[in-house]
């Protein structure tokens, strides 16, 4: 399903360990998007968005034996982790907001702020307790600074930039999805640009060719509403358990239903790019649901059980259609048939850490400082009213002009320039 153009993009050479390359991808594209799914394949990335700073040379710890404690807060769980430069993780610690998602269905930012703000301040020094460490012995902190809700990235930036300023840590910002790339990096070692990962997250879907670390090719995205979101509202519909996600619970049902039931359309498939769209994907759901009179008032566990089945064959069928997330194990189960037909090698990180967690902004904050990329230390008596850097709209990577969409997007707007364009041009600075 990918347009022809993609397969001459200028690939480096082939990496050590083969796994998406150019060619294995030409074979198995097909597949691929028929799945229109979203996980790592073979190359984790890199990225980042501190400055490349050569006078601020890592002080505590050479760059081979670093200590950095990540902080993520992008969107509804406020997760902190401490990990060493050789990948061990010293402690992970993540407080979800499971309870806040089944009372509003999803999301609410303006209360995901305020229980990011109750509880930071605890998960942070928990984290390093549990890593038997003080902030004393960190060598850096790293921190999401986006894309992500502003008002959920704001409580990460102000802890972290106020514990940097406390110990006089450098501090590292950190792009969310590349992040989430760069994590199978910790239990992959061998992991060599160049790569070909797709990503997902509540709010977000990726493709991308990662040429080396800060450079990556947006091959695809979505033009309106990503997977979570339709996930989110799906697992609603059905009036499904929230407090486990909208993700999770819609694969515990689905293994109750009978995915050929109901005929859902493939998403773009009309379109030969790399791009992805579920709004279509949930009107057919609504249209679904209401054909069969289910109730979305009356909750799963109330159901009678013919009413179940009817919403277990939807979530079936939608599962199948839509590729699901990361730690999607129908999704694993279906790459890993593609990849072994083709030769192939696909790196998967463990599902703890495909859903938001410290560690993989720990690590991408290692990755750029080994690089020198990095802030040096903020003011100890930073000003309530100091404005952050958020960036809630940041792409990681160009887009690349041939693949671009035929589809009509709503989502135009570029706040912030991408990733690679920053990272790029500060080499070329050098």
């Amino acid at each position: 399903m990918l347009s022809s153009a993609i397969s001459r993009l200028n690939f480096l050479p082939k990496p050590s360990i083969a796994i998406l390359s150019h060619e294995g991808f030409k074979h198995c594209e097909q597949r691929l998007w028929n799945l229109n799914c979203s996980l790592l394949y073979s190359r984790s990335c890199v990225a980042s968005t501190p400055r490349v700073s050569s006078s601020c040379a890592p002080t505590r710890a050479s760059k081979d034996d670093l200590v950095v404690l990540g902080i993520e807060t992008s969107c509804d769980d406020t997760a902190v982790a401490v990990v060493r430069s050789n990948g061990e993780i010293l402690s992970q610690v993540i407080s979800s907001q499971s309870e806040l998602l089944a009372r509003y269905g999803g999301v609410a930012p303006k209360m995901a702020e305020e229980a990011h703000s109750l509880v930071i301040d605890q998960v942070v020094e928990e984290a390093l307790d549990k890593a038997n460490l003080t902030a004393n012995n960190l060598s850096a902190v790293a921190v999401t600074i986006g894309p992500g809700l502003s008002l959920c990235l704001r409580v990460g930036v102000r802890k972290a930039r106020k514990l940097a300023g406390a110990f006089n840590l450098p501090i590292i910002g950190v792009h969310h999805m590349e992040a989430h790339a760069l994590v199978a990096r910790i239990i992959e070692h061998d992991l060599h640009f160049p790569f070909l990962a797709l990503l997902i997250s509540g709010g977000h879907n990726l493709l991308v060719l990662a040429r080396d670390l800060g450079h990556y090719i947006q091959l695809g995205t979505t033009i309106d509403d990503a997977i979570g979101e339709a996930y989110d509202k799906t697992a609603k519909w059905l009036a499904l358990d929230l407090r486990k996600s909208g993700g999770p619970a819609l694969e515990e049902l689905a293994k109750e239903g009978n995915a050929q039931a109901v005929k859902f359309s493939t998403p773009m498939k009309q379109h030969k790019d790399c791009n992805f769209s579920y709004a279509g994907l949930k009107t057919q759901v609504r249209l679904a649901i209401e054909s069969r009179n289910i109730n979305p008032e009356i909750p799963i566990s109330a159901a009678s059980i013919q009413e179940r089945s009817s919403r277990a064959d939807i979530a079936a069928s939608f599962q199948v259609v839509s590729g699901g997330v990361a730690s999607n194990k129908y999704v694993r189960s279906r790459l890993y048939t593609v990849v072994e037909k083709n030769d192939l090698k696909l790196v998967c990180p463990p599902p703890n850490l495909c859903t938001d967690n410290g560690v993989m902004v720990a690590w991408t904050g290692i990755e750029h400082f080994r690089m020198g990329r990095f802030d040096p230390p903020p003011p100890a008596d930073e000003p309530e009213d100091f404005v952050y850097d958020l960036r809630p709209r940041w792409p990681l990577g160009e887009e690349y002009a041939e693949g671009r969409s035929e589809a009509r997007s709503r989502r135009t707007a570029r706040i912030h320039p991408s990733l690679t364009s920053i990272i790029q041009g500060s080499l070329r600075q050098q």
